[in-house]
Order: structure tokens, then sequence, then C-alpha cells
């Protein structure tokens, strides 16, 4: 979903650098995985599609914070007139 972030913090030597993976338009999304020593964070289209991915050593990174969007329960959606979606008025 547009908005999600994930920050990778990785060892470079004498220091510390920081990535950040951003999902930057409506209906992406940011996948992270490990595989074979290797973290990949990946921004993703609906339909699956990888759009621009990180890839960094995984003894090297010292931190893989996620930060979703928060987002709204279905109860708490509301629609037209105030009303919670898919409540019928009262008549």
């Amino acid at each position: 979903m547009k908005g999600d972030r994930v920050e990778i913090v990785v060892d470079a030597g004498d220091t510390t650098r920081t990535y950040e993976v951003v999902a930057s338009r409506a209906g992406r999304r940011v996948e992270t995985a490990v595989r074979r020593g290797v973290v990949e964070v990946s921004e993703v289209t609906r339909s699956g599609s990888v759009v621009r991915t990180a890839r960094f050593m995984a003894n090297r990174v010292l931190a893989l914070v996620e930060q979703p969007v928060p987002r709204e329960d279905d109860s708490e959606r509301r629609g037209p007139g105030g009303r919670p979606l898919g409540e019928d008025p009262e008549t």
C-alpha cells in the first residue's frame, strides 16, 4: 500500500548506512525475503511485478525495520451520511 516503508541498517565497515525502500505509488507494497544469505527488499505492484529491488548480504544487515501504513478497519470505514458501510439506514 502506498506509504509502506522498510528501513535497512547495514554495517559498512567503520560506520553504518541506512537505506529505505518505500511503496511510492497507490497499489504498491514492499516485500522482504531472506534467501541463501541475502536479504531482498522489493517494491511490488498489485499484479506481482517487481518494480525495484534492494539486496544486501545477510551477515551485514544490522536491522530491518518494517513500517506499514496504518490501515482502517472495515468497521471503522464510514459511508455517506456517517454510517458504517454496509449498514442499512433506519426508516
